[in-house]
């Protein structure tokens, strides 16, 4: 059931609350985490409601999604854990899901016997496309910012992103 809007910002008010304990200097970093923690829940609802009819869960999804991307349909489960920032004991439970599913099989590695390899299957596949059209139609497209703004929002974030050490821009020499 929908609830209804609130008729004030209470993330402004808490920042005109942090002003007024004289908390200045941090009141703008509140304002912004808390708005982040915000979006965070209204846009993973947005996502789980998108995917609950596949069986899906974003996790899930991202999993499915990067194998997808990848020329072979396979990667390393601890390569899967690097590209999603997400700790291995995570990247074994989604992958154990996907494997009941039939959506993705646990494969050893061909030259590296302490490897283990997620391949999607055609199910998989499938079931991903059909995840992404539902997404894009109704979350990705319409997120509500303009593009113009979105671009901004993206850029921003990943500052925020880059500062905190969660990736490095510098081109990695290749070997």
């Amino acid at each position: 059931m929908p609830r209804r809007p609130l008729r004030f910002d209470p993330v402004a008010e808490a920042r005109r609350n942090w002003v007024e304990r004289g908390w200045l200097e941090a009141a703008d970093g509140m304002a912004l985490v808390t708005s982040v923690m915000r979006v965070h829940q209204i846009l993973l609802a947005r996502v789980d409601d998108a995917l609950a009819p596949f069986g899906l869960t974003f996790a899930r999804y991202e999993v499915l999604m990067l194998l997808t991307f990848t020329r072979t349909g396979q990667m390393p489960l601890g390569k899967i854990g690097q590209r999603l920032q997400v700790h291995p004991a995570s990247v074994t439970n989604v992958i154990d899901r996907l494997e009941s599913d039939g959506l993705v099989q646990r494969r050893p590695h061909p030259t590296d016997m302490r490897t283990t390899l997620a391949v999607i299957s055609v199910k998989g596949r499938r079931l991903a496309a059909r995840a992404t059209e539902v997404l894009n139609r109704d979350v990705f497209a319409e997120v509500g910012p303009t593009p113009e703004a979105l671009q901004e929002l993206f850029t921003t974030m990943a500052d925020l992103r880059r500062a905190a050490g969660d990736f490095d821009p510098t081109p990695q020499p290749t070997h």
